[in-house]
């Protein structure tokens, strides 16, 4: 087995082992997939590298990448298109975030075969259009309202989605009564005994959360996979019905909460959080313009949980439907860009993170984009060889 192998199994080795399967399979698809599973891998090697300049402190999503950016409904109603993974989230120099986002540019593009040329052009837009962003020292949010080009598009898609659609996807009708699905791949049953336990909490988190919906019932409760990095942890779907309206249903996800993995390669003090789920709903609330519409916390069996409605409208841009539309993914890029620089400027000057004066200033200077991109080109074509050795393990059955 590969050093490479024995890192990566050495990293998973505390999820749960049945859905490892799962979690290589997804990362075998592609390299980018690949990079998407394995953000301790870059913060490992970053750690070790003098390339980068130095960065004043932000609060950092810490696994920014081009499937990160989506839409979803806030607090206010409203759709949004934002920074929506905060799983790794903590205190970190800017140039962390910087770094793992323009690698997946050169990674993400070239796994949709655009030309390298086009993702060296995207990735100093990125930087551009970030720096003159911090430089004004004004944080902006983007929803259909002051949405541009593809975003205002998928924004205004996303608005027409609808609860009812999101249910027949993930409901089935049984004797009358709606169940959750087991017809998805990413639907697993669960023991009757944990099933039990799962719907008593989340019916005691109901009756006495503030953050909870009022006034629902517990119908029925699965185990899920979703995304690439996440699998293995321990994921729940509830169906919520409403015990006022007739026929008005809630879906909502139950997330475990483990620590960022960044947190053994950087230096940098870090808040003493009462649980990682509070690291990351207090870092989302800071880095995002307005919270999704209901998000919470709680403790289950000795482990710390997210949960939040599973929304219709919650999507990220799918770049190979617009690969060939080069005026498009800059605009994309230059929103993902304002977003980016955005999130840290409203969450400046909160427990150790730079002040907006600061940030500005690193906005202004240049001096640090050159480096940048030369690390992140030159990680990016590491990827990819750690990305072909792991294929080789994993067709070979070297990671059962």
């Amino acid at each position: 087995m590969s050093k490479l192998s024995e890192r990566i199994i050495a990293f998973n080795r505390g999820l749960l082992p049945d859905m490892l399967p799962h979690k290589y399979e997804a990362m075998a698809e592609n390299a980018f997939s690949f990079y998407r599973g394995t953000c301790h891998l870059f913060y490992d090697d970053l750690q070790n590298n003098n390339m980068l300049p130095a960065a004043p402190l932000t609060w950092i999503c810490g696994d920014l990448h081009l499937e990160n950016f989506g839409s979803y409904r806030g607090q206010d109603k409203m759709i949004y298109f934002d920074l929506n993974d905060f799983d790794e989230a903590l205190l970190a120099p800017a140039i962390f975030e910087l770094a793992r986002m323009v690698t997946s540019i050169f990674i993400g593009f070239e796994s949709l075969k655009i030309e390298p040329e086009k993702a060296m052009k995207m990735a100093q837009l990125f930087l551009r259009s970030y720096g003159c962003a911090l430089a004004k020292g004004k944080a902006f949010s983007i929803e259909p309202r002051t949405a541009k080009g593809i975003v205002c598009q998928f924004l205004k898609s996303a608005e027409k989605s609808k609860a009812k659609d999101l249910l027949e996807k993930r409901t089935v009708k049984k004797r009358k009564k709606l169940a959750l699905s087991m017809k998805d791949e990413r639907h697993f049953k669960i023991d009757k005994k944990l099933k039990q336990e799962l719907n008593a909490h989340v019916t005691t988190w109901i009756e006495n959360s503030s953050d909870g919906p009022y006034n629902y019932k517990v119908k029925g409760c699965i185990f899920r996979l979703a995304g690439t990095g996440s699998i293995g942890v321990k994921r729940y779907l509830f169906l919520l019905k409403s015990t006022n309206t007739r026929n008005k249903y809630l879906l909502i996800d139950m997330k475990q909460s483990l620590p960022s993995s960044i947190a053994p390669y950087t230096k940098v003090t870090q808040p003493n959080w009462n649980s990682q789920s509070e690291r990351i709903i207090n870092i989302q609330q800071r880095m995002q313009y307005i919270a999704p519409s209901l998000i919470s916390t709680t403790a289950f069996r000795g482990d710390t949980y997210v949960i939040q409605e599973l929304q219709p409208v919650k999507d990220s841009i799918n770049f190979k439907l617009i690969r060939d539309q080069y005026r498009n993914i800059y605009q994309v890029i230059d929103d993902m860009a304002m977003l980016t620089a955005s999130a840290q400027l409203r969450s400046g000057g909160i427990q150790g993170s730079a002040i907006i004066d600061e940030l500005s200033a690193f906005g202004n200077d240049n001096t640090w984009h050159e480096p940048l991109l030369a690390y992140a080109q030159s990680y990016a074509a590491k990827v990819k060889r750690y990305y072909k050795q792991f294929l080789q393990d994993y067709k070979a059955g070297k990671l059962k």
